[in-house]
Order: structure tokens, then C-alpha cells, then sequence
């Protein structure tokens, strides 16, 4: 019984074998199509643009920051101040504690804006990363199925113990270039996540 099972499975292995001498295999370095696709560069100066524009507001907010405790440390002098009388000395204490409440508002809101505006970023970079990525994998389908390839791997894609899945090949095509001229052929609308296919 266990010999026709060997027999069957060494069978299978060398048709496997012999199929596989018949695929044409090919590359891509989807890092290198990803850098050097001119959406890419429209998305990073997009997204430098938005983070530019977020630490500007962030800014102003600071800058609101800064004088509020510019004001609240006048009205500490002038709190502590003995040739006042006690009646402006109260109405400044008065003061300081409604400055120093607007304080504590401001650093919640600053906090929140600064978190918010954070994840809004993250969000918007990985959506755009994504369609890139996606309009990259058609353009190397394409070129695969064009150029008649039955399989396609990425050398630059990375294992979860970051080494290199692709460990080694031989006579393999890559079509990094070729993938690469095809996506810069499209005029550069914008950077906007493109439809999936």
C-alpha cells in the first residue's frame, strides 16, 4: 500500500517538476517602482504641503499659548504686588484665575487638534499609498500578461523577520524598468487615490 502511494507521489512531483520547467518566471522591485513613480513624488510634496499647513495652525495655537502664560505671569506680579490694595490685588487674582482656566482649556484643544490632526495624516498617507501601490500591481499584471509571464515576485518584499523573501534567483527577467516607463507614460493628473481595478 505505501509503495503506490510513493510511486503516485514521486509521479506528481516530476510532472509538477516538468510544468514548472514551462513557467516563465519574472521580478519586480516594487520598492523602485513605488519611489520612482511620478504619483509618488506628487504625493510626497502633497503630503509635505498638508503637514506644513498642519504645523502652521499648530503654531498659531502656540503662539495663543505663549501669550496667555505671558499674561498670567504680569498678573502673578502684579497679584504679589504690596504696594497695590488689597481690592486690585483681588480683582487680579480674579483675572489670573479665568486666564489660567482659558489655559487649561487651550492645552486640552491643542492636544486634541494635534492628535486628531495626527491620525488624519497617518489616514491620508496610507489611502494614498494604497492607491499607488494598487496602480502599480495592475501595471505589473499587465506588463506580465503582455510580456507572457506566468509568475511575478516582488524582490523587495521583506518577511516578518525582515529578510528578503525572494532569497535567490537565476535567469529570471526583471521588469522593474519596463513597469516603471509604462506608469510614468500617464500624464501626472494628481496624486488622489486612484479607482481600484
Amino acid at each position: 500500500m505505501i509503495r503506490p502511494l510513493l510511486s503516485l507521489f514521486l509521479a506528481g512531483a516530476l510532472l509538477s517538476g516538468a510544468a514548472a520547467a514551462d513557467l516563465k518566471f519574472g521580478v519586480v522591485d516594487m520598492s523602485k517602482a513605488f519611489s520612482e513613480f511620478h504619483k509618488t513624488k506628487l504625493a510626497v510634496d502633497k503630503y509635505k504641503a498638508n503637514v506644513d499647513k498642519a504645523q502652521r495652525e499648530m503654531n498659531e495655537r502656540w503662539t495663543g499659548y505663549k501669550t496667555l502664560m505671558d499674561g498670567m505671569q504680569k498678573l502673578k506680579k502684579e497679584i504679589s504686588d504690596p504696594i497695590s490694595s488689597p481690592e486690585v490685588r483681588n480683582k487680579k487674582a480674579v483675572e489670573f484665575e479665568e486666564k489660567a482656566k482659558q489655559l487649561r482649556e487651550l492645552e486640552q484643544e491643542i492636544s486634541e487638534m494635534q492628535n486628531r490632526r495626527t491620525t488624519q495624516l497617518k489616514q491620508e498617507d496610507v489611502e494614498i499609498r494604497r492607491g499607488i501601490y494598487d496602480e502599480i500591481l495592475v501595471a505589473v499584471r499587465d506588463k506580465a500578461e503582455a510580456e507572457g509571464f506566468d509568475l511575478v515576485f516582488d524582490r523587495s518584499g521583506m518577511s516578518l523577520s525582515t529578510v528578503p523573501v525572494l532569497l535567490y534567483y537565476k535567469d529570471v527577467t526583471d521588469i522593474t524598468d519596463l513597469v516603471i516607463a509604462e506608469l510614468n507614460k500617464k500624464p501626472a493628473e494628481s496624486a488622489e487615490t486612484p479607482k481600484k481595478p
